[in-house]
Formats: C-alpha cells, sequence, structure tokens
C-alpha cells in the first residue's frame, strides 16, 4: 500500500474518490454527494489548494481517503477519512492518519482536531486507537442536523 499526497493536477483522483466516499457513507459527512457532484474543476482544484489531501492506494486502485486542513489558525482538522469497503480491515486508515499527522508535524503543529458522527462507530474507534480523545465538544452534523458530531483532539 502507498499513500500519495495529492497535488492540484490530481483533482480527477480527488474527485472519484470524495465522490466514491459520499456515495458509500453519506451519513458521516457534512456534504452530500449531490453537492459535491455539482463542483467543477475549479471547484476541486480549489480544495486541493486549500487543504492537505492524501489517497491510499493498494492493488492498483484508490483505497482511501483523508483530508487536513487549518479550520483556525494552527488548528489543523482531520477531514474526510474514508475506507473503501473492499480494503477495511487492511490498515488502511491507519496508514492515512499516520501520513496526516507526519504533515502535521513537518508544519509544526501542536494537535490535530476532528469531528466524527454519531454512529460512525468504526472510524471513531480508528481515532482513539490513534490518541485521539473526547474534547466535550458537540455540534449537529451539517448534512443532517438530526445528527451530532463529536469533536475529538490529539496532541502531537
Amino acid at each position: 500500500m502507498e499513500v500519495i499526497r495529492l497535488t492540484g493536477d490530481d483533482w480527477r483522483t480527488l474527485c472519484e474518490v470524495r465522490l466514491a466516499a459520499l456515495a458509500d457513507a453519506p451519513h458521516a459527512y457534512g456534504s452530500t454527494l449531490a453537492g459535491e457532484a455539482a463542483s467543477d474543476e475549479a471547484d476541486w482544484r480549489r480544495r486541493l489548494d486549500t487543504a492537505l489531501w492524501v489517497v491510499a492506494v493498494h492493488a492498483g486502485g484508490p483505497a482511501g481517503l483523508a483530508g487536513l486542513y487549518l479550520s483556525e489558525p494552527d488548528t489543523p482538522m482531520l477531514i474526510s477519512v474514508w475506507v473503501s469497503p473492499d480494503h477495511r480491515g487492511l490498515g488502511v486508515g491507519d496508514a492515512l492518519v499516520t501520513e496526516v499527522f507526519r504533515w502535521a508535524k513537518e508544519n509544526r503543529w501542536s494537535s490535530v482536531v476532528l469531528r466524527v458522527a454519531d454512529g460512525n462507530d468504526a472510524a471513531r474507534g480508528l481515532f482513539l486507537r490513534h490518541g485521539f480523545a473526547p474534547t466535550g465538544r458537540r455540534e449537529p452534523l451539517e448534512s443532517d442536523p438530526g445528527v451530532l458530531t463529536e469533536m475529538l483532539v490529539r496532541a502531537l
């Protein structure tokens, strides 16, 4: 397995994998498949300019995705973590989180935050395994305000 940091020219890859994630697990994300499917090349390139995106590649195809962006100055937020159903249980999520931590450390940030939707137990387990801890902060999921998310943090 290889984890690749995407650049602006990889916008088609980001689009393909992100839309696959939204189709597979719409309950886990703040945005919707319909909303993001309407994005054009400029929108996808802008996402690559404003966040780090990494894709795990296994057996010749995309196996997972994760992003990291600055939600507040000096506070990187782990976003959009997804592992393809065909690649679950193979360490893809671990590889993605590890690469995001590496990038955050390169930028000398002291912690990483994330939000995880209630009911997304597999993702929450992944994050807890990697040292994230609950902050006590909760807020509604943008795509479904009836679902709450929990904020987690990990010091680096």
